[in-house]
């Protein structure tokens, strides 16, 4: 299966000035501004910082949990831990039935059969209240084989029901500058997320940011990924040390901000893999209202790659709700 690199979309033929091969690439990435490392720590820094009104705690406890992608990703997943998955995605606080679902769960592709049967008539948009089926694809989590394997990985797990494909970049051809060949990838995912009826499943895009050294180079694979059609850009795969920072999360969406302002085009944005606490999860919310805005706050534009985060944040929402809360367990008060 090939696709030629004319098939780019016209924004960003527009935006590189020709069509997407090594040479135009190489010239708009390696011209895009430096990244300014302290700055953007500063800004980061000085967000995480920022207060939430004791009346908009119960809204954003319930905001994180509906933007949360439910994930297994293990060798020894089996039908009955999907099922076991899939009943928490549906209802988080067993007790609580004012208990918001989350957005999605994610598994591999094999498992897709068993989430989507396991969801029944749940199974939908998350935008909607119901939870959608994210399978991981290209040869996760390290990318690691053929683009032929990598396009029918995809396309059996689209075949089979997912509604949203987590594709891993080749971080070894980036890294050596071969930017025509990671976005001809990436293009051709998104190709094989089109199913039979003309519909997509959404396409998101792992940089695995841990790998990538720089901040620079972060913020080149972030437009890169945007430019070859990526529906979502996601920080890791949540199995290499660092994964999601909040610095590294604020400059990606400086991107997907400057892309919307650039062509009207919006694209979501998913750290994934080390936010653990309420209080951490709100510091993202806050960025992302003061870096995109608040309608950014949905479910087809920002995700948590998080599963350990919902223990905690049904934690705050108990305490909140018996009134044995503490402040301090969740973040600064006005």
């Amino acid at each position: 299966m090939t696709v030629e690199i004319q098939s780019a979309s016209e924004h960003a033929v527009a935006l590189l000035g020709g069509v997407p091969d090594d040479t135009t690439l190489r010239r708009y990435l390696h011209g895009l501004p430096g990244v300014d490392a302290v700055g953007l720590e500063q800004r980061a820094a000085g967000l995480g910082t920022r207060s939430i009104k004791t009346t908009s705690k119960a809204w954003a406890l319930d905001k994180i949990i509906t933007l949360i992608d439910l994930t297994t990703l293990e060798g020894a997943d089996t039908p009955g831990k999907v099922r076991s998955l899939v009943a928490k995605a549906l209802h988080p606080d067993a007790g609580d039935p004012t208990c918001p679902r989350v957005a999605a769960v994610c598994v591999y592709g094999d498992m897709v059969p068993d989430a989507v049967a396991a969801l029944g008539a749940a199974h939908g948009d998350p935008d909607d209240g119901d939870v959608s089926v994210a399978a991981v694809a290209t040869a996760f989590p390290s990318g690691r084989a053929s683009l032929q394997i990598k396009l029918a990985d995809t396309a059996e797990a689209v075949a089979s029901g997912a509604d949203e494909i987590d594709m891993v970049i080749d971080r070894g051809a980036f890294l050596a500058g071969r930017y025509r060949l990671v976005f001809d990838q990436i293009a051709q995912v998104k190709a094989a997320c089109r199913r039979d009826d003309g519909t997509s499943a959404s396409l998101k895009v792992i940089l695995e940011t841990g790998e990538l050294n720089t901040y620079d180079n972060i913020k080149r694979a972030s437009w890169l990924a945007v430019l070859a059609g990526g529906d979502f850009i996601k920080t890791s795969t949540g199995k290499t040390q660092p994964a999601a920072t909040l610095p590294t999360t604020l400059l990606m969406l400086e991107v997907v901000r400057d892309w919307y302002r650039a062509t009207g085009q919006q694209v979501g944005v998913k750290p994934a893999g080390g936010i653990r606490t309420a209080k951490d999860a709100v510091k993202y919310l806050v960025t992302v209202a003061e870096t995109v805005g608040e309608e950014w706050l949905q479910p087809h534009l920002f995700r948590f790659g998080a599963s350990s985060l919902l223990n905690d944040v049904l934690l705050q929402r108990q305490k909140l709700a018996t009134g044995h809360y503490t402040g301090a367990d969740y973040v600064t008060i006005d």
